[in-house]
């Protein structure tokens, strides 16, 4: 535990912080996990809507430092190529 004024504060903003970031990631997951449900179930129309959404939830993590550029951009792609595939 920390004895100085200055680290007791940066455990208090670090924790703070991760909730945010968990909340984030959390929120990004579950975009891309009902995304793919609707991919399994055959659901054309309804899985690109929800492909707009977990896009959305993605450049947000993004944006806000949760997850990296590069890793976003290879979710994203991975996600069009899932909706490309069932419409065929």
């Amino acid at each position: 535990m920390p004895n100085i004024k200055s680290a007791i504060k940066r455990v208090s903003v670090i924790e703070k912080k991760t909730l945010r970031n968990n909340m984030i990631k959390s929120g990004y997951k579950s975009a891309v996990k009902k995304f793919e449900q609707a991919v399994e179930a055959g659901n054309k129309e309804e899985a690109a809507k929800l492909m707009t959404a977990a896009t959305k939830k993605i450049d947000q993590a993004c944006t806000k430092g949760v997850i990296v550029k590069n890793t976003a951009a290879r979710k994203k792609s991975n996600m069009a190529k899932k909706l490309n595939a069932l419409a065929k």
